[in-house]
């Protein structure tokens, strides 16, 4: 599904990821999320969970989703930011977020969102937003809250034993549901 790459006030263009984007997204996913590069930015995973938090093979799987999409951010032809879209009936699922960590907390993320939910209303009519955030991570879950998401109660298990996702610091790791209504 191409688009036309959309231009904003702070030079930030949004495009469908291709096949060609794989390598460079896997480094932005796990830079933003594990490892010591993860600190710089205030997103990170690291205390959580060990290891890997994609592979090519899973972006790959999202890019090539029929109800979906792998959105691509750049500034100046840098890649900024990305985030997955996935269309599930009258919701869309809004995952696989990632800014840069140098550029963390200066407002790229908030036009990431706003752009995605765009995107899913105009796309797919979709009346709201889904997300599942791991529950410990409350300074995240607050972010959200500040842009109109609200916690559900909803939980789902963290996947222990499958390492694609991580290898987990504790035993506790959960994931709730955050909702958004997007007025059409």
């Amino acid at each position: 599904m191409a688009t036309v790459p959309q231009q904003d006030p702070a030079r930030l263009t949004f495009r469908d990821a291709t096949e060609a984007d794989v390598p460079a997204l896997v480094e932005l996913i796990e830079s933003a999320y594990r490892g010591d590069s993860s600190r710089a930015g205030w997103t990170t995973e690291a205390d959580l969970l060990a290891g890997q938090r994609t592979d090519p093979d899973g972006v790959r799987q999202v890019i090539s989703a029929s109800a979906g999409r792998l959105v691509v951010v750049e500034r100046d032809e840098e890649l900024t930011a990305c985030c997955q879209l996935e269309h599930r009936g009258d919701a869309a699922y809004f995952g696989m977020f990632a800014v840069r960590p140098g550029l963390q907390g200066g407002g790229v993320g908030r036009q990431v969102l706003a752009e995605a939910e765009r995107i899913a209303r105009e796309s797919w009519g979709v009346r709201e937003m889904h997300m599942t955030v791991i529950t410990q991570r409350e300074e995240l879950i607050a972010w959200y809250e500040r842009r109109g998401y609200r916690r559900t109660g909803t939980m789902t298990p963290f996947p222990y034993g499958d390492e694609r996702f991580g290898i987990p610091q504790r035993d506790d790791l959960r994931f709730e549901l955050l909702v958004k209504d997007l007025p059409q």
